[in-house]
């Protein structure tokens, strides 16, 4: 996806935003494959950051692995390995009509999974800004309902977690019947 919204400096490097949208890429790619094929979360991350990492040698893949966030994306693989069974639990209660995450297509989790965890972990990126990247991410994915289902999902999910950013928690959470 060349120039798909990166960032760039005049001097042609990367901006810290793309890099760490490199990284959501990757780590949604690496959590997809671990999905796929049962694989654990570190030697997917050592694959990821040893060989994709080295892939893009040509201007097209500028904005590629080579370019990511090294860390967020280790982070973000590691911690919905690890967290998992909270992360699905967490969002299976904003997914609607009785919805779970293991009824989602694998790519679908991944990205829900790294959004959730993106949300609950790393507070030093704002909501919006996480919201907004794994709807992009999805939309370059899926041309259905899917962005509007993440963008939904994710929303609800940073109204629990980010109270401090994005106010009040929904009404029907606050017990006040209004």
């Amino acid at each position: 996806m060349p120039g798909g919204g990166e960032v760039q400096e005049k001097s042609g490097r990367k901006t810290g935003a793309s890099a760490r949208g490199a990284a959501r890429l990757m780590a949604v790619q690496a959590l997809y494959q671990m999905d796929i094929r049962r694989g654990s979360a570190e030697a997917t991350v050592l694959e990821f950051i040893q060989h994709r990492s080295e892939e893009a040698d040509t201007e097209e893949d500028m904005a590629g692995p080579r370019d990511a966030d090294k860390a967020l994306f280790a982070d973000l693989v590691r911690g919905v390995a690890r967290d998992r069974s909270e992360i699905d639990a967490v969002l299976n209660g904003c997914l609607d009509g009785g919805s779970t995450m293991e009824r989602l297509e694998p790519l679908l989790r991944a990205i829900m999974g790294a959004g959730a965890y993106e949300l609950r972990s790393r507070t030093d990126i704002p909501a919006r800004v996480s919201i907004s990247e794994y709807v992009h991410l999805t939309d370059a994915f899926f041309d259905g309902k899917e962005p509007g289902l993440v963008n939904a999902v994710l929303d609800r999910l940073a109204k629990i977690l980010r109270t401090d950013e994005t106010g009040t928690p929904d009404r029907a959470e606050d017990g006040d019947g209004h």
